[in-house]
């Protein structure tokens, strides 16, 4: 890990840079198959699932016979585990649901707003060497909670032509609608413009590696919207010395052993602390099955230590990490001050994989600073808000006037007309 001390503000955009390829790198691989996608569709599809994930089946859809075997190879304590993070997650997106807001602006002006839920939405899950069947929760959960109609699942076969057991367990119990076998770039393409198996949908959700996450922006171009720009995941933990360092150390391991694109970052006021971690790193790290994996993203992390707890939190907030741990004993300072991050965790006793799996919040989190603009998935995600409103005589007499001027003054005589006609009803 490299380790930076009191870096100057000019040098923060460099040492906070992302290991991460840039749009323009993976753009031109992106929209070339979405092209193909778009003319060969199914037969497009099935070429770049060959090609990269090694799977030749030509039915990508998930029978109901293949959901049955994998909620018999679910073992039951891993689906009583999967039970009570349904059961915490439903509670806190459930939570989230508001009432119709109504008000009378003016007399006789009667303004409304009303939330109705995004009618086909597409989940992208994560297969290879990590499924994320956590994900599935994360994603199918408020969707049923919101409403949506048609919920489709892409998540990448193995070799064998198959999807992890528990992924198809969670996505049966979370009442998603169809489930297909196809992964990365081709997934995305083929819910951006349907293909005759796979249906086109008017949202895509979903963290992925940096070439989903290109797809998915390039998806927006053709008219279809994504929850934000979730690529590799990334931590960052502000400790001091009431922290204790093995917790530091496994909660940024956790993030590492993600991906080898993964970051994670110590930011502290103590440069004692700065050595426990690290040597607590180093020590945990040899006991991992995926250390190969953690030690590459460990090589890119960065321990920075900085002179108070005010220049941290700027670093912080400029920096916008996907996940921030708080383990401070002046926990107010930062929790107060945070403006920029995906999810936040307070405490010792508060690591990062309780918001993965079970705590209730969602772990679907913007990445790569993403989180200066965009908030992490919730139940508004899969929502939209649509705005009403009616008009009585009385209330156009009370607000005509004022839209005639300023529809004459913008240089727009038809709207200015349309007001008019109505003001000269009964005159």
């Amino acid at each position: 890990m490299k380790k930076i001390n009191n870096p100057t503000k000019n040098n923060w955009s460099e040492i906070l840079k992302r290991p991460t390829q840039t749009f323009t790198d993976i753009e031109e691989t992106v929209k070339g198959i979405f092209k193909e996608i778009q003319q060969k569709g199914d037969v497009a599809v099935q070429k770049y699932t060959s090609l990269f994930d090694g799977s030749s089946s030509e039915n990508c859809l998930v029978s109901e016979a293949e959901i049955n075997e994998a909620i018999s190879l679910v073992s039951e304590e891993l689906k009583n585990a999967i039970e009570v993070a349904k059961t915490n997650i439903f509670k806190f997106h459930e939570a989230q649901q508001t009432q119709k807001i109504e008000i009378e602006t003016t007399e006789g002006v009667f303004c409304w707003q009303e939330k109705r839920p995004i009618q086909k939405v597409g989940l992208y899950i994560p297969g290879g060497s990590a499924p994320l069947f956590s994900t599935v929760l994360m994603l199918a959960i408020p969707a049923k909670i919101a409403g949506c109609t048609e919920i489709i699942l892409c998540s990448p076969p193995n070799k064998q032509g198959k999807i992890n057991p528990a992924i198809l367990y969670a996505a049966n119990l979370c009442g998603v609608t169809k489930i297909f076998k196809v992964g990365g770039i081709q997934a995305i393409g083929a819910m951006t413009f349907g293909t005759a198996t796979i249906p086109q949908v008017y949202k895509i959700f979903g963290p992925g590696n940096q070439f989903v996450t290109v797809a998915k922006q390039v998806a927006t171009q053709y008219g279809v919207g994504i929850d934000m720009p979730a690529g590799p995941s990334e931590l960052l933990v502000y400790a001091d010395e009431s922290s204790i360092p093995s917790f530091v150390a496994s909660d940024l391991l956790s993030q590492a052993e993600h991906g080898t694109d993964s970051q994670v970052v110590l930011v502290t006021t103590s440069e004692d602390v700065v050595a426990a971690v690290e040597r607590e790193v180093y020590l945990q790290l040899e006991q991992l099955p995926r250390k190969e994996i953690a030690i590459q993203a460990i090589e890119k992390s960065k321990l920075i230590s900085v002179e108070n707890e005010q220049i941290a939190l700027d670093l912080i907030n400029e920096y916008g990490p996907e996940h921030f741990i708080i383990c401070s004993k002046n926990e107010r300072f930062f929790v107060d001050g945070i403006q920029n991050a995906g999810s936040v965790f307070i405490g010792n006793f508060t690591p990062e994989s309780a918001g993965d799996y079970a705590s209730g919040t969602n772990h679907t989190l913007p990445t790569n600073g993403y989180a200066k603009t965009y908030s992490g998935v919730n139940l508004d995600s899969f929502m939209k808000a649509m705005t009403f409103q009616k008009i009585t005589e009385k209330g156009i007499q009370n607000i005509g006037k004022s839209i005639e001027l300023m529809a004459e003054a913008e240089g727009l005589q038809a709207h200015k007309n349309a007001v008019t006609l109505r003001l000269n009803l009964n005159k």
